[in-house]
């Protein structure tokens, strides 16, 4: 009987969370999948060749290939955590990507207005902005899930310890048949 009751007091603990619900977090970051394939038409259009013939540095053509591909992977990856949101490592894999391409957006887009259009910058940086909100709900949502989980881990812990305990204090039954 003290084991079945530690059981469900680990099962019930490890039960309670605050964490936003699955299926609603899974929108958001299907979202956020297409808010950043979105991206990848302009890129195409960002012409890093050129920009180096107008005095640009080589790296632009790099960083462009390499802002595409990080978005083609981070859309990839965002609609299938999507499906399994409470994925942690998968979670922090996109959202890593996402911090990536950012800081790489930033400097495509002062490449495309310093050496090709302004027009073209601005796409770049109001089509990526658009999804900072759910950017940030996602990020929020990774950190919650990952002190949950910690608090989860902590919690089976001390009952696993707590259910030791008791059996090791309960005298184990005679296997002596009394004749």
């Amino acid at each position: 009987m003290r084991l079945i009751l530690c059981c469900f007091f680990a099962v019930a603990a490890f039960a309670q969370t605050g964490l936003e619900p699955a299926w609603d977090i899974g929108v958001v970051i299907e979202q956020i999948g297409k808010d950043t394939a979105r991206l990848l038409p302009l890129l195409d259009r960002a012409d890093a060749s050129e920009w180096t013939k107008r005095g640009a540095s080589d790296t632009y053509a790099a960083q462009l290939q390499s802002s595409k591909d990080q978005a083609r992977a981070a859309s990839a990856e965002a609609l299938a955590l999507a499906k399994n949101p409470e994925k942690l490592s998968s979670g922090l894999t996109l959202l890593f990507r996402l911090e990536g391409l950012a800081n790489m957006l930033g400097s495509i887009e002062e490449g495309a207005r310093k050496y090709q259009t302004g027009s073209l910058a601005q796409e770049l940086a109001s089509t990526f902005a658009e999804s900072g909100a759910n950017r940030e709900r996602f990020r929020n949502y990774l950190v919650n899930l990952a002190a949950d989980r910690e608090r989860q881990f902590e919690v089976m812990d001390q009952e696993a310890q707590r259910c030791r305990g008791i059996l090791m204090a309960t005298p184990p039954k005679s296997t002596v048949r009394k004749k």
